[in-house]
This record gives C-alpha cells, sequence and structure tokens, in this order.
C-alpha cells in the first residue's frame, strides 16, 4: 500500500504494518439538538511503515472498523454527508501529535444503520531514532456543518509502531506542542432570527370590476420552525398572488428572500413545501397551497429554492376578504419541519362573491391546491421567486444529521 510512497519518500527498509485497537470513548453531540452525551467504543486500525530511517516523511492511515455509533431511525443519512477527523499521538523516541483527516466520503446510511466512516491520513516527519509508537486520541465527525466530538475515556494501546534508524536529520527526540483535533468543516451558513417590525395590514389589491389578476403586497414573516430535534428561527418575506378564474381564484405564494446555503449535497425528488394560507376580513379558515418536489439535485454550499406555492382559493363569503400567510410544513429527507408564523400579516385583499361549499364556515380549510411542474428550493436573489434558504432544513435536515452522527448501539447509554 506504502510501496511507492515510500520509496518517494525515502522509507528504504520495512513493510507497511497495521493492529486494531479498542477504546472507550465519550462522546459529546452538537449542542442545541436535545442529544445527551453518549459513551460507546470505538475500533480503528493504524498503518505506517514498519522500518524507517531519520529524516523519513512517512504516510500513515487511521481506518475505523467500528464507529461507536448506528444511524438512528429519524433520518436517511445521503452519501458524502458525513467527515471525520482526528487526533493520533507519536510517542517514544519522538513525541507529537499527528493530524489526521478523512474526506467526506460515505455511501448513504439508511435510518438505523452503521455509521461508516471514511479512513482518515496524516504524514509524521521522523526526527529521532528509536521506536516510534503511534496511538489513536480524539476525533471529531462533522456532518452538515454540525460536530461530534469523541474523546478516549480510557488508556489507548499502541495501533503501529516504526523503529527509525539513524539517518539524516536530529538524531535527539523531540517534542511537539500537542495539537487537539480541528473542526473539518464549518457550516456553510446558518439561518439567525429574524427582527423585523410588525407587518404593516394594508393590502396591495382589491376589487372585482373585471380585473382577473392581483398582486399582493410583500410581507416579512418571522417563523419558528420545530424540527424532531430543534428548533429554529428565520423571516422571510412573503407575496400571494391570485388569478380569478369563474368565482375562485388560483393562488400562488412566494418567498422572496434566502435564509441560507444548502450544507450538504441533497438528491432531487427529496424536498417537498405546503402552506396554509390564512383568510380573513369577510372569509375565513385556510387554502392549501403546495409546491413540487425538487427536480434537481442541490449541491452543497447552493441557494435551497422553494418554488412556487400553488393552490385555489374559492370564497366562502361576500366581501372583503383577506389572505396572509400562515403554517408552512416542509417534507425533506424522511422528516418534517413545522413553521409556525410568530406573527402574519396581510398580503392580498379581494372582494369576493360567496361560492357552494366554499371556505368560509366549512372545516377551516379550503380543498384546493394544485401542484406547479417548475422544480427546486427557494431561490436567493431579492427579487426572485422564493426561498427559504433552509427552514425546513436548518431546523430539520442540518441538525438531524448532526445529531444522527453519535446515536450509540444497543446495551450502550443513549438514544435507541
Amino acid at each position: 500500500m506504502f510501496a511507492g510512497a515510500a520509496a518517494l519518500l525515502g522509507v528504504t527498509a520495512g513493510q507497511a504494518q497495521a493492529a486494531e485497537v479498542s477504546y472507550a470513548t465519550h462522546c459529546v453531540p452538537p449542542s442545541g439538538v436535545g442529544l445527551p452525551e453518549i459513551d460507546g467504543t470505538t475500533k480503528v486500525d493504524v498503518t505506517a511503515p514498519a522500518t524507517a530511517k531519520v529524516g523519513d516523511t512517512v504516510d500513515i492511515v487511521w481506518r475505523f472498523t467500528q464507529a461507536a455509533s448506528k444511524n438512528p431511525d429519524i433520518i436517511d443519512l445521503p452519501a458524502n454527508s458525513v467527515q471525520p477527523s482526528g487526533t493520533l499521538k507519536a510517542a517514544g523516541a519522538q513525541t507529537t501529535s499527528v493530524e489526521m483527516t478523512g474526506p467526506r466520503e460515505n455511501p448513504a446510511i439508511p435510518k438505523g444503520g452503521d455509521m461508516v466512516l471514511s479512513d482518515m491520513k496524516g504524514t509524521l516527519k521522523l526526527t529521532a531514532a528509536g521506536q516510534v509508537t503511534l496511538t489513536p486520541d480524539a476525533y471529531v465527525v462533522n456532518a452538515l456543518g454540525t460536530n461530534t466530538t469523541c474523546t478516549p475515556t480510557e488508556g489507548v494501546q499502541p495501533a503501529a509502531t516504526i523503529t527509525v534508524t539513524a539517518g539524516e536529520g536530529s538524531s535527539t527526540a523531540s517534542s511537539d506542542p500537542s495539537q487537539s483535533a480541528s473542526q473539518s468543516q464549518s457550516p456553510s451558513g446558518s439561518a439567525s432570527p429574524g427582527t423585523s417590525t410588525t407587518p404593516s395590514a394594508s393590502t396591495s389589491a382589491s376589487g372585482d370590476d373585471g380585473q382577473t389578476d392581483f398582486t399582493g403586497k410583500v410581507v416579512d414573516i418571522p417563523y419558528t420552525c420545530q424540527s424532531p430535534l430543534g428548533e429554529k428561527k428565520a423571516t422571510s418575506p412573503i407575496q400571494i398572488n391570485a388569478k380569478k378564474d369563474g368565482g375562485s381564484y388560483d393562488l400562488t405564494v412566494q418567498f422572496k428572500k434566502s435564509v441560507m446555503d444548502s450544507p450538504i449535497d441533497i438528491p432531487a425528488e427529496k424536498v417537498k413545501p405546503t402552506m396554509q394560507v390564512v383568510l380573513g376580513g369577510a372569509d375565513e379558515g385556510t387554502v392549501k397551497v403546495e409546491g413540487p418536489l425538487n427536480s434537481e439535485a442541490i449541491p452543497q454550499g447552493r441557494p435551497i429554492e422553494i418554488p412556487d406555492l400553488t393552490g385555489t382559493y374559492k370564497p366562502g363569503a361576500s366581501g372583503e376578504s383577506t389572505l396572509s400567510p400562515g403554517v408552512l410544513v416542509i417534507e425533506a429527507m424522511g422528516t418534517t419541519t413545522t413553521c409556525t408564523p410568530d406573527s402574519t400579516a396581510v398580503s392580498l385583499t379581494l372582494t369576493t362573491e360567496e361560492q357552494a361549499s366554499g371556505a368560509s364556515g366549512g372545516s377551516g380549510s379550503s380543498s384546493g391546491g394544485s401542484t406547479t411542474t417548475s422544480g427546486g428550493l427557494a431561490e436567493t436573489g431579492a427579487g426572485d421567486h422564493g426561498t427559504l434558504k433552509a427552514l425546513g432544513l436548518v431546523a430539520g435536515t442540518a441538525v438531524l444529521l448532526g445529531a444522527a452522527v453519535f446515536t450509540f448501539m444497543p446495551g450502550r447509554r443513549g438514544l435507541r
């Protein structure tokens, strides 16, 4: 495995070696997700050349043979969404810490499946003759910009030993300051709670003197989004438009401003948004509007765009009826996130005529809700069709995937 690298680096003797070690580990999940700290067992192989000489730089590989976790029965982890990093301790003739990092490469991990972490690699320049031992230490698992930190709770046995012979370079033991495992990646973005003032209740369209198209006012709506594992706040400008069709109205709801970028690669057809438009004034109840599944994959770091949400409003009363943004529901990758307005505002006022079996006096919800054919999650531009950059995925997917990293196996304390 290392023969070519060894020749290039001047490692002239010895064969690559590997040994598995097992050690008790204490893991701290991401803050704010409501999961307890958990104790489990980590098993790893460490591979390094058996012999080398002073002055050589050797390659080291840390391979997880057992992660101390399973993916909980909450959400499927997408492929290439998890990245490990860690620290390997060198001791003996030379004392230092070796930073190890693995690529963000993993197969899709279903709910309840074994966690799969990529091999971590690092290099060590040998500075002293003698025996140099390599021992696994703390490591960090990064998922969607959230980190779970795992630290040994017992003495760990060396996993590999390099016999270093005299050569170019220092022949005395050297010591480098210990370095902790660095975080592998920071979040690509986070939704911060909006601090907008109470939106004006004025409307942008009214009347029915032959007019068929009605354009609503853009209103800033502060949401509190609740996922199975956490709460998140975000504010998005929203506009409700209508087109009259006989006695009914075809509604289009647009989100005008994004909140965050996608924290991971999201496959196509994994995100479905719906909303309840709240009726007021002469009428009452709600109208369901919905958007299509995202038609294309959303790369990591790109805006998560909510498409136009559409539905049909059949008036249940005659008079001035108002339409306001209501509860938003985002189904994403097996989870449901419900976003409830902290306050709302009228986007559109229509002069309506009561229709048979209309909204007023019914169950509180009209039966409309046609689906458009355009795909994609929300847009980022201030004037583009909308976004809600991850209201659902900030509170839902990102938190869930970060929390999913360390739900430990049966028989150990933690979520099951």
